[in-house]
């Protein structure tokens, strides 16, 4: 499916707009291609744009003092990644965003954000259920990660999202769980 189609559905889900209002809208969007292993923006750098994946998946990570990787996300196809603090704040990155495969993204500034929210309610409302949901499923995750063991944080990653099984190598994987890759095969040699 092409990119444009695809954001028009996705936003088709949750508002509707004449095909002038999604032409418009889309012109706001750049199109850029990673290749596997390329990085997209690192702790320190301006983040300029959140990204729309179009194919491929991308990872969002912190590395903490003692050089231990903790994935917050993976975005898959019609999932959006950046770091919203640093876009929203206009602060340097405090995390990174890279290419676990070959990724295409659609690329919206903050300020065409911000420019389409103003413009078009549709939009606004978009863009606050989106960011309402993000929201809602980082808190689910964080609890998760308070209350429940690393089986069950594993066997909900996988009832919800069972193609990162294969997508997504097992290391990147047990860091998105907060475990080593020792435990994860345990876990899911189990399986």
């Amino acid at each position: 499916m092409e990119a444009k189609e695809l954001l028009q559905q996705h936003i088709a889900k949750i508002t509707s707009l004449t095909e002038e209002e999604f032409e418009y809208i889309f012109s706001h969007f750049k199109m850029q291609s990673f290749k596997k292993g390329q990085t997209i923006f690192s702790e320190g750098d301006r983040v300029v744009c959140e990204y729309f994946v179009i194919s491929g998946c991308l990872k969002a990570f912190f590395i903490n003092d003692e050089v231990k990787m903790y994935i917050l996300q993976f975005a898959m196809p019609t999932w959006w990644a950046s770091d919203y603090a640093a876009l929203y704040n206009q602060t340097p990155a405090t995390i990174n965003v890279d290419c676990i495969t070959d990724v295409e993204v659609l690329c919206l500034s903050n300020d065409n954000r911000e420019k389409l929210c103003k413009e078009f309610h549709q939009i606004e409302h978009f863009f606050r259920w989106r960011t309402n949901r993000g929201y809602v499923a980082s808190q689910k995750r964080l609890l998760s990660f308070m209350n429940d063991n690393v089986k069950i944080r594993y066997e909900e990653l996988m009832a919800l999202y069972p193609q990162l099984y294969n997508l997504v190598p097992k290391h990147l994987i047990a860091a998105y769980l907060g475990v080593s890759r020792e435990t994860l095969s345990r876990l899911y040699s189990s399986h």
